[in-house]
């Protein structure tokens, strides 16, 4: 196979040696930045912050928060980049701490919300019904951004960026069967969004 890898599927892979090379221009940048280099982290940054972005976006639903959230997660990654031991590529390492970055936040809203809602009038808290309309069609990051936090995660780790049920679990702590059940329950109520 000559050192390619992915070859006998006919997929697009770099060549085993060229990932390795860039691995290790990683782990020498990480280790650079724990030992204080910031231009060592901003190439970090640099080279991870779209992608953490996107994981922000779909876990959290908007832009603006999801900028507010990457942040966090880079501010978070130097805090405790001395605990980064090169197991895994950086990017690895980013994934769970993004995932609790955007769930942590949106708990801490949902706590905020809960205690500024006061309101005499108790019936402006009610939603009013929306009639469905056909040209209105579906908006699948508006869809994902309404499941519960839980299953969001679980539904944008797995079915959007492709991870395991057993690298889920490990991310957020939780069991295989609990990350497939929230899975299952995400496809739940994504169909019945779609159907309403």
């Amino acid at each position: 196979m000559g050192g390619l890898a992915g070859v006998a599927t006919g997929e697009a892979r770099v060549p085993m040696s060229e990932d390795h090379d860039r691995r290790a221009a990683e782990l020498r940048l990480v280790r650079a930045a724990q030992q204080g280099d910031r231009v060592a982290f901003e190439r970090l940054y640099r080279d991870n912050e779209r992608k953490v972005f996107g994981l922000c976006f779909r876990l959290s639903g908007g832009p603006a928060l999801a900028e507010e959230l990457t942040q966090e997660v880079f501010v978070r990654a130097w805090r405790k980049l001395g605990s980064f031991r090169g197991a895994s590529a950086f990017s690895s390492w980013l994934y769970p701490l993004t995932v609790n970055v955007a769930l942590s936040e949106r708990r801490s809203r949902r706590r905020r919300d809960a205690r500024i809602v006061a309101t005499e009038d108790p019936a402006r808290l009610e939603r009013a019904p929306r009639a469905p309309t056909p040209e209105a069609g579906f908006d699948l990051d508006k869809a994902i951004a309404g499941l519960p936090p839980g299953a969001r995660a679980v539904f944008v780790l797995h079915d959007v960026e492709g991870r395991t049920h057993e690298e889920i679990a490990a991310m957020l702590k939780l069991a295989p069967g609990t990350s497939k059940a929230q899975l299952f329950r995400a496809r739940r109520l994504l169909r019945e969004a779609l159907v309403s």
